[in-house]
């Protein structure tokens, strides 16, 4: 019991730390203009932390 439990935790924690953000935001532009829009709101800190304390 102990087992899947563990597996679905790690699983989870696993995929907080590979999730991106702005790697998500950039792959849903839809054409060249959208992307750079996007790269420049990414660069001027769209996705910045506020609270270094904040996971």
């Amino acid at each position: 019991m102990f087992k899947p439990i563990a597996s679905k935790i790690t699983s989870a924690l696993k995929r907080m730390r590979e999730y991106d953000p702005e790697l998500e935001y950039l792959n849903d532009a839809q054409d060249i203009y959208d992307l750079e829009r996007r790269h420049m709101d990414i660069d001027r800190g769209r996705f910045r932390r506020r609270y270094p304390y904040y996971l």
